[in-house]
């Protein structure tokens, strides 16, 4: 059956990443209270379940993090911990925003000689803003069933989200589209979703495996590929280590452009507008640069600030929104195809 309403003033609500919290917020505004385990410069895969963290879990009316095996290591131990039944597998307030789309890199067979493989697929959709326009109707839907009594403003700040949303994306893919074609080397697979949408290419990875440190062997591999297919840059993440982007970028005169990945990332990436505003403003030195020139690396504070950028047309026949599952009697009031961009 359907939760009842919170008794206290704001749902409160635990986010994994300070992209589910911006979400969260934009969503709730001033009935919600959102906590965010993660900050923009951590690796959501290596967090530890601390006691605090625990403490949160515990006080939470609802929970919204990424799923697809990304916060496997310590999710699930703050779930035990918390004895909040409000917020285990199954309920209303458990909610994985990966596992209500389709996702890239899902493995055909598991091997674990080959890395860090996630057997759900690459947990990173939040980079496709496609796919946030789905999770954010699908959080939408979840959010009333854990607060029925806000379900209409739920709903009508969603529907304002996503005029604003649908808008911003036909801007950006105004901005962007010459972008589609150039390649780039990547570190691990954090920008899949993005270069997908994008239709830029990862012609190399810094990783010899997903979630193997870069070693001089690989390094060397991926000097003798940057040689040969001429991508435009190196991107690293705002958590990430960029001593073997910089190494690249000593021996191959490729800039490194250091992407802010999530909200809080870069001082412009105030909000999910900004993150995806500052990220393309950034990409746009792709086209400004050579291929073979010193390395310019571009990082945080010399970032300029975003304007409108391109992509590929939104195509929702493309993308499918995914029910998850609850417990009980109560049904997802969300399911496949039901809502697209």
């Amino acid at each position: 059956m359907a939760a009842s309403g919170v008794a206290h003033s704001a749902l409160r609500i635990f986010a994994c990443e300070p992209e589910w919290a911006a979400l969260a917020e934009e969503i709730g505004g001033d009935r919600v209270k959102v906590f965010t385990a993660t900050t923009p410069f951590q690796d959501a895969h290596h967090i530890e379940a601390r006691p605090s963290l625990i403490a949160k879990v515990r006080r939470a009316d609802m929970l919204i993090c990424t799923g697809a095996e990304l916060e496997v290591g310590w999710l699930p131990l703050l779930l035990r911990q918390s004895g909040n039944d409000a917020i285990q597998i199954g309920q209303p307030g458990y909610f994985l925003a990966a596992e209500v789309v389709d996702r890239l890199e899902v493995p055909e067979r598991l091997d674990r000689s080959e890395g860090d493989i996630h057997a759900a697929g690459n947990p990173h959709v939040h980079l496709d803003p496609r796919r946030l326009l789905l999770i954010a109707q699908a959080f939408t839907e979840r959010l009333t069933l854990v607060d029925p009594d806000n379900a209409d403003w739920y709903r009508a700040r969603t529907e304002d989200f996503g005029r604003r949303w649908q808008q911003a994306i036909h801007r950006w893919q105004a901005g962007s589209s010459q972008l589609q074609g150039e390649s780039v080397v990547v570190y691990h697979t954090a920008f899949s979703y993005l270069l997908d949408w994008l239709g830029i290419k990862a012609v190399a990875d810094l990783e010899p495996k997903p979630g193997l440190p870069p070693t001089t062997a690989h390094l060397a591999k991926v000097l003798a590929t940057v040689k040969s297919s001429q991508p435009r840059a190196i991107l690293v993440a705002s958590f990430q280590d960029d001593k073997a982007a910089a190494w690249l970028a000593d021996r191959s005169g490729l800039p490194v452009i250091r992407l802010p990945f999530t909200v809080g990332g870069d001082p412009a990436a105030k909000d999910l507008f900004g993150l995806f505003e500052i990220t393309l403003s950034l990409l746009q030195g792709l086209q400004s640069s050579s291929r073979m020139h010193p390395a310019v690396p571009v990082g945080l504070s010399d970032s300029p600030r975003a304007v409108a950028s391109p992509i590929r047309p939104v195509n929702s026949a493309q993308l499918h929104l995914r029910p998850q599952k609850t417990t009980g009697d109560l049904v997802s009031p969300f399911s496949s195809g039901r809502s697209g961009v």
